[in-house]
């Protein structure tokens, strides 16, 4: 069986000497065990190989995938490839390949979670379902192990691997619902019964809602909506792309945020995910983006860093060219409060499990609009009191967490899923004094 890099070394020589090209293998496994109902009802295994290649030819550039590897399939595409690259306008703000550089020595594997069966993975699914105690349950378990590999016709090359594991569910009465996610690059970390436990809480809790008014109010955000707001900023204004383009509300240097948030990309750090390079095989590092409410830097593929003479944060991504570079190891900083003493400090307020169906309204200002899901509760005198039913909220992102706006940030930071996974983000749940509520589900 070939290896990663020794399938990019291959796809590189069938390129011509006079082309610059660079290659990207993603190839590994990814399976996934579901239920719903309380019962398991699909288990599946894919072993798969991604192979993209982009080539210049004077400053025409392409870029193509395949998951077919044979040799003659492999020449095939590699020809096609540079045709089409020949017959594209030149581009003028191509950067080229990198040269060889050294590629930080981290790795976020777990042999046992390579190798995790059915069998384990049911026994997290049952262990998940048995902590709703006769409530019915539906989810996932993943786990995943894959090998990236990256070359290029300068003599750049890298290669790492990582595996994740995800435990995603819900518990339903007649009449609701709660929710419970973990994740992380260890399987056998991940507690599902605790993550029943939370679920099967919040749906029994909220079993019977009522309809509250629109309005400003204090809340309390999981780590799920948090990560959501950290997946906004970073893709509509941490990008250096978006910012070129007079679209970013980052303005370097300025109070924009509360001085409690410090925001940042590190694939380097011990609880991050994935592989320690980007789509163009640059090294990744720690990216301050806000540090004590301060922006303090953007993300930068090779041809953002060109335009702004700077250099790459390693923030390429696949389709970078038309999204713009991209965070993929974002981390929001902890506090020192536990969730209980949050929400004591709240006389009155909602407490919000997870965001829903949001979209952006105005891009820079970032208001987005979007609901509430799976266990929304009001705050009455510093505690949980009645569920709410699902409201509809209009908010910026960026005014949320502006200058005094924080009233405190959990100590409970951990991977979240936003509301566009499998985006995961390292966050902590956080006391917002102000959140514009505008109706319910229904408008």
């Amino acid at each position: 069986m070939r290896t990663a890099r020794f399938l990019a070394d291959e796809v590189l020589t069938m390129v011509n000497s006079d082309v610059d090209a660079e290659v990207y293998i993603d190839t590994g496994s990814s399976s996934l065990t579901r239920f719903a109902n309380s019962f398991i009802h699909q288990n599946v295994s894919e072993d798969a190989s991604e192979i993209t290649l982009r080539v210049a030819v004077d400053g025409r550039v392409s870029s193509a995938t395949t998951t077919v590897s044979t040799d003659d399939s492999l020449r095939s595409f590699v020809d096609a490839t540079i045709e089409t690259a020949s017959k594209q306008p030149a581009d003028k703000e191509w950067a080229g390949v990198g040269p060889p550089v050294e590629i930080p020595d981290v790795e976020h594997w777990d042999d046992a979670t390579a190798n995790a069966d059915p069998l384990q993975r049911a026994e997290v699914v049952k262990a998940f379902v048995d902590a709703g105690d006769g409530l019915s349950a539906a989810g996932y378990c993943q786990t995943e192990a894959r090998t990236h590999a990256y070359a290029n016709s300068a003599g750049r090359v890298a290669e790492g691997r990582f595996t994740t594991a995800v435990v995603d569910g819900i518990h339903q009465t007649g009449t609701s619902a709660g929710s419970g996610h973990a994740a992380g690059s260890t399987l056998r970390t991940l507690d599902a019964a605790a993550l029943g436990r939370l679920a099967s809480q919040r749906a029994r809790d909220s079993a019977a809602p009522f309809d509250a008014k629109p309005g400003d109010y204090q809340v309390i955000l999981s780590p799920e909506c948090i990560a959501t707001i950290a997946v906004f900023l970073d893709a509509y204004g941490f990008s250096a792309k978006v910012a070129q383009e007079g679209m970013s509300f980052a303005r370097i240097g300025e109070q924009q945020f509360d001085r409690s948030i410090n925001i940042w990309d590190d694939a380097t750090d011990s609880e991050a995910l994935y592989v320690p390079f980007d789509f163009e095989g640059t090294p990744k590092e720690r990216v301050d983006l806000v540090r004590s409410g301060v922006v303090s830097s953007l993300l930068h593929s090779r041809r953002t860093a060109a335009k702004d003479k700077t250099a790459s944060t390693g923030s390429a991504i696949p389709g970078g060219d038309v999204f713009g570079p991209f965070g993929v190891n974002m981390f929001v900083g902890g506090g020192d409060r536990s969730v209980e003493s949050l929400i004591s400090s709240v006389d009155r307020g909602i407490f919000v499990s997870t965001f829903n169906y949001c979209r952006v309204l105005d891009p820079k200002t970032l208001v987005v609009t979007g609901l509430t899901r799976n266990g929304t509760f009001m705050i009455e005198n510093g505690q949980l009191a009645d569920a709410v039913t699902n409201l509809r909220f209009t908010q910026s992102f960026i005014d949320a967490i502006g200058p005094g706006k924080v009233g405190g940030i959990g100590n409970d930071q951990r991977h979240a899923d936003s509301e566009f996974g499998p985006m995961l983000v390292h966050a902590p749940s956080m006391h917002l004094k102000a959140w514009n509520f505008t109706g319910g589900a229904d408008g």
